[in-house]
């Protein structure tokens, strides 16, 4: 376990900090290895250097998906697991929605938090070695599963986590199939390459509600709408044991599953062990352990 060191690091990307959102340009590289460095093509590279994100077709097995599915049945209908603080469930309907930590408290979820397959991907978007800086397993069961609203991963990783930089990159692995109707991962092609500081501070445990409902550090809808008009919304569907890449600066959400067909995935962030955490650039503490680590141990080691 790694204490995190006082925010003495510039504070590149202000945020919840002021009255008026601001539209900030990106600083440094957004890819730090090349195609000769890992299983990643130089066209898929380009992809994700120019939209934020790059799809996988098939990144896990058949059996290995059936053992997913299972597990993830298994964990939703275990009270033990519905009591833990790392748990989250849904407003209303008290449906599990998401289950943090799964890369260290579940052996099955470990394993594939580290396998090569990831790993490589990430340390050559990258261009280093990466830790795990979050991971869990989304549910958004038929009829109920509530919506995400849209947000930037890296601002809140920067001001409640203290990530001083977007060089981190997240897995969305899917469990179901993803359809344009239940509920599937949206993002604006192209928003990675701009930064919305958002307006307000950060209230005390924010995260509390923030896990289950985005709030600070939710831009405006007049911004949001800009970045809409200058990028457009990809809608990214596709088939169980696909996955998803994409960028921590990204501006994503996900629309309500008011349809019979779950819609579940695993998701995992891999930060750069040379962006690691110090304390949080806009908070007063930093998350728990289950929403920012602090063990910088390289992942796959």
């Amino acid at each position: 376990m790694t204490v995190l060191s006082p925010s003495t690091t510039t504070d590149l990307y202000p945020t919840r900090t002021g009255e008026t959102t601001e539209v900030l340009d990106r600083r440094g590289p957004i890819i730090f290895g090349s195609a000769e460095q890992g299983p990643l093509d130089a066209k898929s590279l380009q992809h994700y250097d120019d939209k934020g994100y790059l799809t996988i077709d098939e990144l896990i097995t058949p059996e290995e998906l059936e053992a997913f599915r299972a597990e993830l049945h298994r964990l939703a209908n275990d009270p033990k697991v519905k009591d833990d603080d790392a748990t989250i469930v849904e407003a209303k309907s008290n449906e599990v929605r998401s289950i943090f930590d799964i890369h260290r408290s579940n052996e099955i979820f470990r394993k594939i938090a580290n396998d090569p397959r990831v790993i490589a991907r990430a340390e050559q978007l990258l261009g280093s070695e990466v830790y795990i800086h979050q991971s869990r397993i989304n549910y958004k069961p038929g009829f109920v599963g509530k919506e995400f609203s849209w947000h930037s991963d890296f601002e809140t990783w920067h001001a409640e986590d203290g990530m001083p930089e977007p060089r981190a990159v997240s897995l969305s692995l899917s469990l179901t199939d993803n359809y344009s109707f239940n509920g599937p991962l949206m993002i604006m092609p192209g928003s990675h390459q701009r930064y919305i500081s958002c307006v307000g501070g950060t209230p005390e445990d924010n995260y509390k509600k923030s896990l289950v409902m985005q709030g600070a550090g939710t831009p405006d809808p007049q911004t949001l709408t800009d970045f809409a008009d200058d990028y457009g919304i990809d809608v990214l569907e596709g088939p169980a044991g696909g996955a998803v890449m994409f960028d921590s600066n990204c501006m994503h959400a996900s629309n309500g599953n008011v349809t019979p067909y779950s819609r579940s995935n695993i998701f995992i962030v891999y930060n750069s062990v040379e962006n690691t955490c110090v304390a949080p650039f806009a908070a007063s503490k930093p998350r728990p352990e289950f929403a920012g680590s602090t063990d910088f141990t390289p992942a796959g080691s």
